[in-house]
């Protein structure tokens, strides 16, 4: 008696592969799993498929999945703020002035990626700024950041 592969067989595998996520870390099983199922909706579609058909297929799905992932997928999860990251990674961003003349000479400078979990911060510059001009972080002052105007060279 001769076994064959049914539709509901690659469910079950790419449930378990998928499944299996849970314990493995390397987030590379998901992506066999996901060709897994897309083989059983192919099988189901085209019930003369042959054996070795379903496993070429299965493996070139699993190769395109994992490759969509890594190349367009994931850098959208990546985070692009500077929050939480230490005080070296802050010095030597620049900035926007967008206000003046605040109480104590601070001014407000905007980046243009969050700092520390804010894109907006009061600041203290070792020189006169004007509203539009770019400012570079040199220290961290308690709650404000010290600037200094940005050359261009």
């Amino acid at each position: 008696m001769e076994f064959v592969v049914e539709p509901w067989h690659w469910f079950v595998l790419g449930i378990l592969l998928i499944l299996s996520e849970l314990i493995l870390t390397a987030f590379a099983a998901l992506w066999f799993g996901v060709a897994a199922i897309m083989v059983c909706i192919l099988l189901w579609l085209f019930p003369m498929m042959g054996f070795t058909t379903q496993v070429v297929t299965w493996g070139i799905l699993s190769i395109l999945c994992t490759i969509l992932w890594f190349k367009f997928i994931k850098p959208l999860s990546i985070d692009k703020t500077k929050a939480g990251l230490a005080r070296e990674s802050t010095i030597g961003q620049v900035g926007m002035v967008i206000k003046t003349g605040l109480d104590h000479g601070q001014i407000v400078v905007r980046f243009p990626m969050p700092l520390l979990g804010s894109d907006e911060w009061n600041c203290r510059s070792t020189a006169p700024v004007q509203v539009g001009d770019r400012v570079r972080v040199i220290d961290i002052l308690g709650n404000d950041l010290v600037v200094q105007p940005h050359s261009n060279s």
